[in-house]
């Protein structure tokens, strides 16, 4: 038989094991190792196995000897050592990293894994409300309007200058923009000056400056440029998590986008205070609910608002939060130590009184990169259900604890399934709110396709202020 002849055969016997092994259980245990893992001190590595007790004695498992004290199994360093399956799993030791190898018969290796073990962490759960108070990085344009003059003629002079919705702007005449009243008068002052204004602005990565020239408006005798434009927010969400080392906070599971454009509020001020629900609005296919909250100001609650991001804000509290179901601080689990089923979620529903209710982790989404949409989460307590219909507005932010462990937040509910939504994990928070040693590179799993399926975001939603409920923008018209 030729040479060429044996190669086609030996590639055909490949390939069929290839293919039976995708669909035995046992084969895909082996196959769906991970070729990297993030545990914290005190876990132990996750190999998973379901080989048979015959073949599984024929497996070792060899830890280089570049790692000491990393990784130790009954109290001994593993660190250039080798021992088998059956005398459990090796437990992380301390911070750093080690490469393990699982060899046949002791000699033939079939995997490598890289093992990267993390300092412990603990956290105090949120799921209290909050009022969420941002203030924009100078004023965002939000639309855009026609002026008429005195004599009917029709103008748009921002618009006709270069500015669009969705842009920033920062600086009028060289003077930082901070709130919408300032707009106004710098623009009215200008106009009765017939002086032009210099508008500094910021469109995504990128400054320009644009030269405007106010028009009086017939219809209220003042001078205007055609935009209108916002300085500020307000809502109601939900506390994720309080690091009682650092006094750092997260919340949301999601950045805070303007509504209208769509684009994330650049943050230059912020807090966050007490919230009390005063109202619940069920959810049901093709409607969000949400949450109806007042806002309270109490010294002894309160925090800054300090980054506004895809995985939530974040911030500093300016007291120690206690929460009243885990009365200490619960550990972590990391990325890969999350599992499909059931677990639970912390938030309120009536005043200020947190809650756990049952739900339960449907799937775990592969992704290259970490996304405030890594969980699959759906409602299974009947009363949550009953209240809400499931996931509403305003829970943006609520804990999900599975196993003790605190593994994320819900972030998003399915618009044409209330009952479910998605969940942000926590090591990808903690990562934004820089209180784990890492980075994104090299982050988890494989890519995925996402769900055909529309999904909102949570919050913040509204607020309830002397019993008016007040959209989440006010923008005003220049």
């Amino acid at each position: 038989m030729s040479n060429q002849k044996r190669r086609q055969i030996l590639g055909l016997f490949i390939a069929f094991l290839i293919l039976a092994g995708t669909f035995n259980p046992q084969a895909r245990s082996f196959l769906t190792i991970p070729n990297q893992q993030r545990i914290s001190v005190g876990d132990h590595v996750s190999l998973n196995l379901r080989f048979p007790e015959q073949l599984l004695r024929q497996l070792t498992v060899y830890v280089n000897p570049g790692s000491k004290k990393v990784l130790c199994l009954n109290g001994s360093d593993l660190s250039g050592k080798m021992f088998n399956l059956f005398e459990g799993p090796p437990v992380a030791f301390s911070p750093g990293k080690a490469n393990i190898q699982l060899r046949l018969f002791g000699i033939l290796p079939v995997k490598n894994v890289e093992v990267e073990v993390l300092p412990q962490t603990r956290l105090v759960p949120g799921g209290q409300s909050v009022g969420v108070l941002l203030h924009s990085e100078g004023v965002m344009v939000v639309g855009q309007s026609i002026v008429a003059d005195h004599q009917g003629h029709k103008y748009n002079p921002a618009g006709e200058a270069g500015v669009k919705k969705g842009d920033i702007i920062l600086k009028i005449n060289g003077q930082p923009v901070k709130n919408d009243e300032q707009v106004a008068q710098l623009v009215d002052q200008a106009g009765k000056k017939g002086e032009q204004l210099k508008f500094l602005v910021k469109r995504k990565n990128y400054t320009f400056t644009v030269t405007v020239k106010p028009v009086l408006c017939r219809e209220t005798g003042r001078y205007r440029v055609g935009l209108y434009v916002r300085d500020s927010a307000a809502g109601v969400g939900t506390l994720s998590f309080y690091n009682p080392r650092t006094g750092k906070y997260g919340a949301l599971g999601h950045i805070i986008t303007d509504s209208d454009t769509n684009q994330p509020i650049d943050v230059s001020d912020g807090r966050i205070v007490r919230a009390s629900i005063q109202g619940i609005q069920a959810g049901r296919k093709g409607q969000p609910g949400e949450k109806i909250g007042m806002f309270i100001n109490d010294e002894k609650f309160s925090g800054s608002i300090e980054k506004n991001t895809k995985f939530g804000i974040y911030g500093s509290l300016n007291h120690e939060l206690k929460n009243p179901i885990y009365t200490k601080p619960i550990p972590i689990a990391l990325a890969n130590q999350v599992k499909t089923g059931p677990a639970e979620m912390l938030t309120v529903l009536d005043g200020e009184k947190m809650e756990k209710f049952r739900v339960e982790i449907k799937r775990i989404l592969p992704q290259t990169n970490p996304d405030s949409k890594g969980l699959i989460v759906e409602v299974t307590d009947p009363r949550l259900l009953k209240r809400t219909g499931g996931i509403i507005q305003g829970m943006s932010g609520s804990p999900l604890i599975q196993d003790g462990k605190l593994i994320g937040a819900v972030t998003h509910v399915f618009i044409n399934d209330p009952t479910r939504g998605y969940g942000c994990l926590i090591e990808w928070m903690l990562m934004e709110a820089e209180t784990l040693g890492f980075t994104a590179k090299g982050a988890v799993r494989g890519a995925f396709g996402a769900p055909a399926i529309q999904a909102s975001a949570l919050g913040p939603s509204s607020l309830f202020i002397k019993s008016i409920k007040v959209d989440f923008w006010d923008s005003s018209l220049y």
